[in-house]
């Protein structure tokens, strides 16, 4: 067995875990910038916790708040200029893997005088030490290497992008938060929607991983774990109550550990061919990034159990899937039905401009999905 295994981010995890470790935060520089979305990260508390910690460490900070759902190149260009007038030598993401994966950009733009283009090839020895707080249970981007971010522009960082915006990622081992604080308690008033279609997100990246070519024994005991989590949450996920504080702590808890293991996991092998087409659904429609996995899993899994069937050759991985997961595939699949409702309707069209787009995560897949196959997952992943 060949392994190269990366994990440099130290977690803290428990409640009160920011004030109590707020030294690690001292580690790392001496100003903030810190990175939120406008408004969840000073409801949850996470915001005014992070302020304390850093008054506390002697430290300074400034704000940038304009992080928005899927953020964009204009947005992290944004917030890397106002780190690197501000003098921050560090930077310190508060919320989902929006205001994370901004960070990250943005730590490569602050010490680095260097195109859009060069930024997502790659083109880039240095970056801002971060620090990440998630307050959803979901992206599991606090322990990753990528940033997601949706190009907007053209090459002239001006001019809309010529083919209209599309997703596009940045990889690199400087974008490790060096540490994380879990604490579910800014988690507990999450609504019903947010708390299931980030727990599908994290729940993808698990089932993914184990899926992908990359895959290797550390990320399958990740993914593998993180699947059992996820289970064990399938019930209070169902039976959601009418108040968000409802959901008990310890369910909280588990989503995050879940979400974080999840996150370690792809870390190693990144994600299957759902992850890049689910990119379809939101830059389109809008549809929550979670959201579109779990309406591309039952038919991604049902492909992959019939290509296992039909090919000798493929070394079947869904039987040790299904003893992760402690239950049959069609318990799961009508889990997966139950928490996604109504499934969105498309026209032919449309599904059939995206089936014929190149999917590059479809190379990682273990099954290697032909051009077909992805353009018929596009079109039962709706109505």
């Amino acid at each position: 067995m060949k392994l190269n295994y990366l994990m440099p981010t130290r977690l803290l995890m428990g409640e009160n875990c920011l004030l109590g470790q707020r030294l690690f935060l001292a580690r790392l520089g001496k100003k903030a910038c810190v990175i939120t979305g406008k408004h969840s990260a000073k409801a949850n508390g996470a915001y005014d916790d992070v302020v304390e910690a850093l008054e506390a460490n002697g430290q300074g900070h400034v704000l940038y708040d304009g992080v928005m759902n899927n953020p964009t190149d204009t947005c992290v260009f944004e917030a890397g200029k106002l780190a690197k007038s501000e003098g921050c030598d560090f930077m310190l993401a508060i919320g989902g893997g929006s205001p994370m994966d901004a960070a990250k950009a943005a730590a490569v733009l602050a010490v680095n005088d260097i195109s859009k283009e060069e930024m997502f090839n790659l083109q880039f020895t240095a970056a801002l030490p971060i620090a990440a707080v998630p307050t959803t249970a979901g992206t599991g981007s606090e322990v990753t290497q990528y940033s997601v971010l949706v190009d907007t522009t053209g090459p002239d960082g001006k001019t809309p992008h010529p083919g209209g915006p599309a997703k596009r990622s940045m990889g690199s081992p400087l974008l490790f938060p060096r540490c994380a604080f879990l604490d579910a308690q800014y988690m507990k008033n999450l609504s019903r929607n947010i708390t299931v279609h980030t727990a599908l997100d994290a729940l993808s990246h698990a089932v993914e991983g184990f899926l992908c070519l990359r895959a290797n024994g550390i990320s399958d005991m990740l993914a593998k774990e993180s699947i059992a989590l996820m289970g064990d949450c399938f019930d209070p996920l169902l039976t959601f109550p009418g108040s968000p504080s409802e959901v008990s702590p310890e369910i909280r808890e588990k989503l995050l550990l879940a979400s974080t293991l999840a996150g370690m996991a792809i870390a190693q092998s990144g994600t299957a061919v759902p992850h890049s087409m689910g990119y379809q659904f939101t830059l389109n429609w809008g549809t929550d990034h979670g959201r579109a996995n779990g309406l591309l899993m039952k038919p991604f899994l049902t492909l992959c159990l019939n290509r296992e069937r039909a090919d000798p050759s493929i070394k079947p991985r869904i039987p040790a899937l299904i003893k992760a997961l402690g239950m049959d595939l069609e318990r799961f699949f009508d889990i997966i039905e139950r928490l996604l409702g109504t499934r969105e309707r498309a026209a032919e069209a449309e599904l059939a401009e995206w089936g014929a787009l190149p999917m590059k995560n479809a190379a990682n897949t273990y099954i290697q999905p032909t051009q077909a196959e992805i353009a018929a997952l596009f079109r039962a992943a709706v109505g």
